[in-house]
């Protein structure tokens, strides 16, 4: 799928700072469809990633191998009447993070089969990620580690190009923590040491000189860095940018390169679009948007329990907490303190370790009892301006239906529409289009 559109964007960015893309990190269902919604209303690319924790060749936490995951993003798109052209499919930390109890060879063995399933199922943006120690590996790991790793990786993709004449973009370099928000005192937050970006930079083209991979090097066209933004469970902190000025000007240095936000979820749409102007011009979101997902299905639960009185009810939000208490590994180790504290997390958490959830069969099926009861009896207005202010508003101009589906891609889409608009790709700066 189409790299040149990140060439180009990459470019534009270099120049004027004016556009960027966005990239949405979810296999949620609900949100690959409002991110296809508001890429096709604004006649844009759309960028969509998938990590190496959730998809990989043993099916990740989505049960999905790289090439299923295509298969999945390219039916959501069919089904939207998406252009194929316009999407690009992205690897994002791939890597040996995964299999990282393991010793480093049998890791890294796992990573570059990884990786090349990634590029021969025509993933074309490829986030070249061996930061990850292994069980054993002295921590942390040394930069010429780090860049050998990440240039062993890069070997394999090329290797399993499918098509020579379009071949992968990569990334390269890591400055963020555990997917799903920081865990850290986020006070102690700093933007990257611009000794640190060169190190990164100037190691890495190193290794893949060495090894043969010039023209690899040629296509890397973005580094992870920290411009000072970041979320916890209940606290986000903003882009600020004087605080980055230095890092921002320090990538025209070099050439063809930007940077690659991470944890950009919750900032506003200024922030982000100091972002874009600053060289930050990949913005990943992921949690903010299965966040605005869980708070419509919430707010239609709500709605549900006011409205609904002749037939059983889904009682989402009980059965989704019976589902995490009973399957704690995604949530116990990331959500502190007491039990209470715990169980508002779980439902509230920016973190949103309940994105992990959703394909449980119990959950789904409670999520079919919500949506075919209001299917069946959609909400009053009264109702949806009470729990679902912005819905109500679309609904009452006419530019939104009153069923579940719509509702809650809605809701999405309000949050997807904001990168569009801050990364310039959105129509004429326009709201979400239904």
């Amino acid at each position: 799928m189409n790299a040149r559109i990140l060439k180009d964007i990459v470019e534009e960015n270099r120049a004027d700072g004016k556009r960027g893309i966005y990239s949405v990190c979810s296999a949620h269902r609900l949100v690959l469809e409002a991110s296809l919604h508001q890429a096709k209303s604004d006649g844009s690319p759309l960028l969509i990633e998938a990590t190496c924790n959730q998809v990989n060749q043993e099916g990740g936490y989505t049960g999905m191998t790289p090439s299923g995951f295509r298969d999945y993003v390219l039916d959501i798109a069919a089904q939207v009447d998406f252009p194929e052209q316009q999407l690009v499919l992205g690897g994002d930390h791939l890597g040996p993070n995964p299999w990282s109890s393991q010793p480093a060879a049998e890791a890294m063995a796992a990573a570059t089969t990884m990786v090349a399933d990634y590029v021969r199922a025509g993933f074309s943006k490829i986030h070249l990620d061996a930061s990850m120690a292994c069980a054993d590996d002295v921590e942390p790991l040394p930069d010429e580690t780090i860049a050998e790793r990440a240039t062993e990786l890069c070997a394999a993709a090329e290797a399993a190009m499918p098509d020579p004449s379009a071949p992968p973009v990569y990334v390269i370099g890591t400055e963020v923590p555990v997917p799903g928000g920081a865990q850290e005192d986020l006070h102690e937050l700093a933007t990257t040491r611009i000794e640190d970006l060169k190190q990164t930079i100037e190691t890495h083209r190193s290794k893949f000189t060495e090894r043969g991979l010039g023209q690899a090097w040629e296509r890397v066209i973005g580094v992870v860095v920290q411009p000072g933004v970041e979320f916890d469970h209940a606290a986000v902190i903003g882009y600020e940018p004087a605080k980055a000025q230095e890092l921002s000007e320090a990538i025209l240095g070099f050439d063809n390169i930007v940077y690659e936000a991470h944890s950009t979820d919750y900032q506003t749409e200024t922030q982000l679009r100091n972002l874009v102007t600053d060289h930050f011009a990949i913005l990943k979101v992921g949690p903010g948007l299965t966040f605005a997902g869980r708070e419509a299905l919430f707010a239609l639960s709500y709605i549900e329990q006011e409205w609904i009185t002749d037939r059983p009810l889904s009682n989402l939000r009980q059965v989704l907490d019976e589902r995490m208490l009973a399957n704690p590994q995604n949530w116990a180790k990331y959500y502190p303190g007491s039990e209470a504290e715990q169980a508002f997390s779980r439902k509230y958490s920016f973190s949103d370790r309940s994105r992990y959830y959703w394909a449980d069969p119990e959950i789904e099926a409670s999520v079919q009892v919500l949506l075919d009861n209001l299917t069946e009896q959609p909400a009053p207005m009264t109702l949806l301006s009470q729990f679902m202010p912005l819905q109500y508003a679309a609904f009452r101009a006419g530019t939104l239906n009153n069923d579940p589906l719509s509702l809650i891609r809605h809701q999405i889409q309000e949050v997807v529409s904001i990168y569009a608009r801050a990364s310039g790709l959105a129509a004429n700066g326009a709201a979400p289009a239904h």
